[in-house]
């Protein structure tokens, strides 16, 4: 069983591979979108601006929404979860996946908060979900962004930061985690974990 790891030039592939070399997953470097036709489960990394994922053009977005209506399990983690929205206000030209309803919007946060939000904060788990087993209510993940996702009915874990957020959101065989489980230790390796039993189905 292989994970496709999407190269588009933004992402934390290293530490991203290396998190799941250490739960046992087999990952591939995907930089076309054809590789992605014989994976079990796909992987969007990412950090910065979400103008980033315009290298993610036609021919990657069709691949990949061809893959999740084929019932491969998809991860987004951080620009990679803001991806799975319609899109961001830090690029407004730029559509995301639209694979759930609402846009991403800028941190609103007083002093002595800062922005961007960098460091570790505690999660509310509000449901079940595949992708949160074994993480209870009050895990601390590290974050690293300046724009989050609204809190909607996909919503399975938020954090606060000024404004509560989406932390982490799933729909079907669609999920993603606003902060990075790669950085996040134990905790993070287990989300690791879940995405990776998900994909073996």
């Amino acid at each position: 069983m292989r994970l496709a790891l999407i190269d588009y030039g933004a992402g934390n592939l290293a530490s991203v591979g290396k998190g799941f070399a250490a739960v046992g997953a087999e990952i591939a470097i995907a930089k076309a979108p054809a590789e992605l036709d014989a994976c079990a489960g796909i992987v969007i990394p990412g950090v910065g601006n979400f103008g980033a994922t315009a290298a993610l053009g036609s021919a990657w977005r069709e691949a990949l929404l061809q893959r999740v209506e084929a019932g491969v399990p998809l991860l987004g983690i951080c620009l990679g979860m803001q991806l799975l929205y319609e899109g961001s206000d830090e690029a407004p030209g730029i559509p995301g996946l639209g694979l759930i309803a609402g846009r991403c919007e800028r941190i609103e946060a007083e002093r002595p908060l800062k922005v961007p939000h960098v460091g570790w904060n505690s999660l509310s788990v509000s449901t079940d979900s595949a992708m949160l087993e074994r993480i209870g209510d009050g895990t601390y993940v590290y974050f690293t962004h300046s724009y989050a996702a609204p809190i909607t009915r996909e919503s399975t874990a938020a954090a606060t930061h000024g404004a509560t957020f989406a932390a982490a959101v799933e729909r079907a065989n669609v999920a993603g985690v606003q902060f990075h489980p790669e950085k996040s230790g134990p905790p993070g390796l287990q989300i690791l974990r879940n995405f990776v039993r998900m994909a073996r189905g």
